[in-house]
């Protein structure tokens, strides 16, 4: 029995767009160049062959030239005796040593004296010409491999990627016949280890080198543009995040981070009474430890300093539309029910959820500023405020750590400990989003919902072009379409595993220390470790429109670990059917 994955809660209000990207296959070209060689090689047996019926026919000749008289005669009779037997053993001895002699190679005066030798100068000069050609087919594909400096997302023509992944295909291909045309013809000229000395200039079938072409993205953290988070001590900002589920709040929590920077506060952590418990799932001390000061409190550490009334002095709506703050009836008595009063909501601005408008730094500073012990913003997810340096790999604030919001360290140990039980260093993780998308999605343009059939033949893909033997699966789908699924990716013949994390077991003990601390099983500490596994992974395939998915991308980013072949699943396509709306 297998645990489904909990991925699913956090992408009711998911909003990511598809970036255009495909990955086509081209007809592979044959070679006929190895039945070439059998053939030769079948003419060198049939020479070989009629060589001994000639040296039979004139033995018999000979015997049919002799005088019967002559064999009576004794001395001749001694004499043929003696004769015919030694020259019949020398004729057939030179015979076959000639014939070895042609066959090996080692001895033979002119390669064009037997069709041994004729067969061994083809063999080289197909090697020499295969050679040639392996070097030319390297120097093309290194001229395809992606720049670097650019990540997933870089600025590359869209209408260009197609055709670029189709050549880049089609020449791996051939990169790959190459070799097994080379392997075939040098075969009979191996034993063991060891090579035939004509041949030894062929054995080097890694030189040069392919590159790794899924390697990580160079996200030039030296460059990135950052501000100091210096707050008052005394001076609070109230984190208030109300859309979506786990993946959304975390998003939310990022931007509060940036406002608490920017008007000089410290950030509160909500109550799990009003919202998740961010302490099962996140190491919030770190976010501490990053900054080398206090910069956030958990609801409860402010609540003691206030000696259990905390009381919001300015609550401001960062959005007026659809309603103020995106607040509804049942989050106020929430906060209410936490010990927290309030003075009435007030619109910083108009502002519509479905349209929000470009801010900056200044906008945010002169309209939330306030010498207000305690304040409140909210919501902020849907905030489109100074979104390139926002959004940056390592975020918008100075700090001494890879990232700032990340998993706790028992998520972080049990991923670790899954990975090294079920999966291994190299592998592929995809997010596989069904429940509930399938509406979702085809209420987008493009569509974002793709048959298993098709989404199989992208996963093959990419498993391809990151050389994974194993594809880690985090889904909330049925088993019935992951069953599917997994019959469906096959690479070289071979089926690649789609791995899920197995039910509670005993007998394994990766996930012991969640275990032992009595938050194995909770969800949203499950959804965690599926993401934590995501973005430790070599290659990372996401479902485009899925916040689940960009919190992965987030911390990719972020450590480091974002691969040149991270993408959508089947980005670029559109699904090949799609059902009709209601």
């Amino acid at each position: 029995m297998e645990r489904t994955s909990s991925s699913s809660s956090d992408d009711d209000d998911d909003r990511q767009n598809l970036i255009e990207q495909n990955d086509r296959k081209l007809p592979t070209p044959r070679s006929d160049a190895v039945a070439a060689a059998f053939r030769i090689a079948d003419d060198d047996i049939d020479n070989n062959s009629n060589n001994r019926h000639y040296f039979h026919h004139q033995l018999r000749r000979h015997f049919t030239s002799l005088k019967l008289g002559d064999l009576f005669n004794k001395r001749s009779f001694v004499l043929l005796a003696i004769f015919v037997p030694t020259f019949v053993v020398i004729l057939f001895f030179v015979t076959d040593m000639k014939s070895l002699l042609f066959t090996t190679g080692n001895f033979s005066s002119s390669p064009y004296d037997s069709a041994s030798g004729k067969l061994l100068e083809s063999e080289l000069r197909a090697l020499y010409l295969l050679k040639q050609q392996q070097v030319s087919l390297f120097n093309l594909w290194n001229q395809t491999l992606p720049n670097p400096t650019n990540s997933t997302s870089n600025h590359s023509d869209p209408a260009q990627i197609p055709l670029l992944d189709d050549f880049k295909s089609a020449v791996l291909r051939q990169i790959s016949l190459n070799r097994d045309i080379q392997q075939v013809l040098l075969s009979p000229h191996r034993t063991g280890n060891s090579t035939e000395p004509d041949f030894r200039d062929f054995g080097d079938f890694e030189n040069p080198s392919l590159g790794d072409r899924c390697r990580a993205v160079d996200q030039q953290f030296s460059q990135r543009r950052t501000i100091e988070w210096k707050p008052n001590s005394n001076k609070y900002l109230f984190a208030i995040c109300v859309s979506g589920q786990m993946s959304n709040h975390l998003i939310c929590l990022e931007k509060h981070m940036f406002f608490a920077a920017l008007l000089n506060r410290v950030l509160v952590i909500p109550s799990p009474k009003v919202d998740y418990q961010f302490s099962r799932v996140l190491d919030i001390e770190h976010i501490n430890k990053c900054l080398g000061r206090t910069v956030v409190v958990t609801f409860e550490e402010l609540d003691e300093k206030k000696k259990n009334h905390v009381h919001i002095d300015k609550f401001i709506c960062y959005f007026s539309h659809p309603n103020p703050c995106y607040v509804d009836d049942e989050h106020v008595k929430k906060l209410k029910g936490a010990g927290v009063s309030m003075n009435k909501l007030e619109s910083a601005w108009v502002e519509d959820v479905k349209k929000p408008t470009k801010r900056t730094v200044q906008d945010v500073q002169s309209k939330f500023s306030s010498n207000d012990d305690v304040i409140a913003i909210g919501d902020v997810y849907f905030a489109d405020l100074e979104q390139k340096w926002v959004m940056q790999p390592r975020g918008p604030l100075a700090h001494k750590c890879k990232t700032l919001i990340e998993p706790s360290r028992l998520i972080m140990l049990t991923a670790q400990r899954f990975i090294q039980t079920f999966l291994g260093k190299n592998f592929v993780a995809l997010h596989f989003r069904r429940h509930g998308f399938l509406k979702f999605c085809n209420n987008k343009q493009p569509s974002c919902f793709y048959p298993i059939p098709q989404a199989a033949d992208c996963i093959i893909r990419v498993a391809e072009r990151a050389n994974a033997p194993v594809v880690y699966l985090s889904t909330d789908a049925a088993e019935s379409e992951t069953g599917l699924l997994q019959s469906l990716v096959v690479v070289n013949g071979k089926t690649v595993p789609l791995v899920k994390r197995p039910a509670r077991n005993s007998a394994e003990k990766w996930d012991a220390l969640l275990y032992r601390q009595g938050i194995e099983g909770d969800a949203q500490v499950e959804a965690m470790l599926d993401k934590t596994i995501c973005a430790m992974s070599s290659v990372f395939i996401g479902a485009s429109g899925s916040t689940f998915t960009e919190d992965i991308l987030r911390l990719r980013k972020d450590w480091g670990s974002a691969s040149l072949c991270d993408e959508y699943l089947c980005q670029g396509e559109d699904p090949n059917f799609i059902a009709e709306n209601e």
